[in-house]
């Protein structure tokens, strides 16, 4: 198949051409996943047959396979998702099972569903049963393991050989896998928001007389991190969309099988929380991964926001306020006065300097103008910034410069001061917009929980498995900083999506449209 650059679409009938661009967007499409899929296998055989110097323990052997897993489900599960476009229900191949019977000692919850008729449609009267069809799939809630068990009973017209109906079989997310909904979700929360890896589930289902392989629950994983893709992307765009956000980013450790070490990967993480100016837009945060730290990475990320981003004084951003900035206009940074008090706080432990002790002061003043505004109206945040903030900051200011005169800038208070002149800008920007905090604290309290899993899991076992970790993780934090219930939301979202779940009504599975069920 020629590709666009050797191939005259002028030349083309304009009836066909059409239909030859979508075939050539799909070939390009599948060689991108072939590629994929081969560098991923390549980094399989690495980790298992690497030189000996490069040999990894059995925990790091674990995760690198646990994370390498999930990427090539989503591989396969993207491959399947076009095969299943270009095919019909009747040509679809019979799906494939991922592990023998479920053991006969867990519970059965039998769910007949029964056609929406049962009369003949030639007319001969009521159908009778002439047999059923069982499958069974893994259910999992809180504490408990059990087995759905799907009846689906099949009825005949006993005076014509046409008249066979039945309904249809419910949806799935995993054609032909036995996780309901409900189980891959209850996966996800442990592994993301419990802090749970794969190979540790593995062996708690164990215990329960279940033999499910980390790799099994691998594969779920990725397909589940396949199919939320669009509803993270969704997430992204809502918060692009918003006039202030706030940015950190936090080390992800990443196994590097090739060195047999980790390396340094990041995620970033990209909030919204307007509570405290009683903003009506919904809290949320994405966590975009990057195998480093380089500002560009948060140039990409931030491609199409435009407004105000609070950060602290990781030259990395500096990038973003330049006329010279991809993806948008440049942005006004807002300065994080917590990252200011932090520098003199370290001195001040380190040797009681009262110059330290003097900034420490100055500074809780004007936190303690913001503790009374705090809840208030953006105008109302303003004016009263205006009235009491502001001579505190040109104060602070004034006593900054002084200080730097007299301290040697090579000396650690001096490195100190400098710091928080170099940043003096952005640090002054609450001062102008009653909608900017004072500090960058929200979104390094959504740092917090990536911080615990990398404590849990100690590293992720694959680029690929950083980008699945930040995916899920942002649905999870969403939930919980929207007073959402993790567990119900990804298994009413998995649900959904299994069935179907237009396209067009995307913005319905966000976190903050979850609605439980009673």
């Amino acid at each position: 198949m020629p590709n666009a650059s050797t191939l005259d679409i002028s030349a083309i009938p304009a009836a066909q051409r059409a239909a030859v661009l979508a075939l050539m967007d799909e070939v390009t499409a599948l060689k991108d996943i072939a590629r994929r899929q081969e560098h991923l296998i390549a980094e399989l055989n690495h980790a298992l047959h690497g030189k000996r110097s490069e040999k990894l323990s059995e925990d790091e052997r674990q995760l690198a396979f646990e994370d390498l897993s999930i990427a090539q489900a989503e591989v396969e599960a993207e491959k399947e998702q076009r095969a299943a476009k270009k095919s019909d229900a009747a040509t679809k191949p019979a799906p494939r099972r991922t592990i023998g019977n479920l053991p006969a000692a867990l519970p059965r919850i039998e769910k007949v569903i029964e056609p929406d008729s049962l009369i003949c449609p030639c007319g001969c009267g009521v159908m009778h049963k002439i047999g059923e069809d069982r499958t069974e799939r893994l259910d999992i809630v809180p504490a408990q393991l059990r087995v759905i068990v799907t009846v689906r009973p099949k009825y005949a017209c006993r005076s014509c050989t046409d008249g066979v109906t039945q309904a249809p079989a419910p949806a799935r997310l995993i054609m032909g896998g036995l996780p309901t909904e409900a189980t891959l979700a209850h996966v996800l929360v442990s592994k993301y928001a419990d802090h749970l890896p794969l190979y540790r589930q593995s062996q708690i289902l164990a215990r329960a007389g279940l033999d499910l392989h980390r790799a099994v629950l691998a594969d779920w994983v990725g397909k589940a991190a396949f199919h939320l893709k669009p509803v993270v992307d969704r997430l992204a765009q809502h918060l692009k969309r918003s006039g202030k956000l706030f940015m950190d980013e936090t080390t992800a450790p990443v196994l590097d099988p090739g060195r047999g070490r980790t390396k340094t990967g990041y995620l970033w993480a990209l909030a919204r929380d307007d509570r405290p100016w009683g903003g009506d837009a919904p809290p949320g945060v994405v966590y975009f991964y990057a195998p480093g730290r380089a500002g560009e990475n948060a140039e990409t990320f931030l491609t199409g926001f435009n407004g105000i981003l609070q950060i602290d004084g990781y030259t990395g951003y500096n990038r973003l306020t330049k006329s010279s900035r991809k993806g948008g206009a440049p942005v006004l940074v807002a300065h994080c006065w917590a990252h200011a008090r932090r520098k003199l706080k370290e001195v001040f432990d380190r040797d009681g300097s009262d110059i330290a002790a003097e900034g420490l002061r100055r500074i809780a003043e004007i936190y303690a103008v913001e503790a009374d505004i705090r809840g208030t109206a953006p105008g109302q945040r303003l004016s009263a910034r205006k009235a009491r903030s502001a001579p505190l900051v040109a104060a602070f200011g004034d006593w900054l410069q002084a200080q730097r005169r007299k301290i040697s800038s090579k000396s650690r208070l001096g490195e100190k001061l400098n710091y928080i002149h170099n940043h003096w800008e952005g640090l002054q920007t609450f001062l102008t917009d009653g909608r900017v905090e004072i500090d960058n604290n929200r979104v390094e309290n959504l740092i917090r929980p990536i911080t615990l899993n990398r404590k849990n899991a100690l590293f992720a076992g694959h680029d690929e498995g950083g980008i699945a970790w930040g995916r899920i993780a942002s649905l999870i934090e969403t939930c919980k900083i929207n007073g959402i219930e993790p567990f119900a939301y990804l298994t009413a979202t998995l649900t959904a999506i299994a069935n179907g779940h237009p396209q067009s009504c995307i913005d319905d599975l966000l976190p903050w449209n979850f609605v439980p069920s009673n």
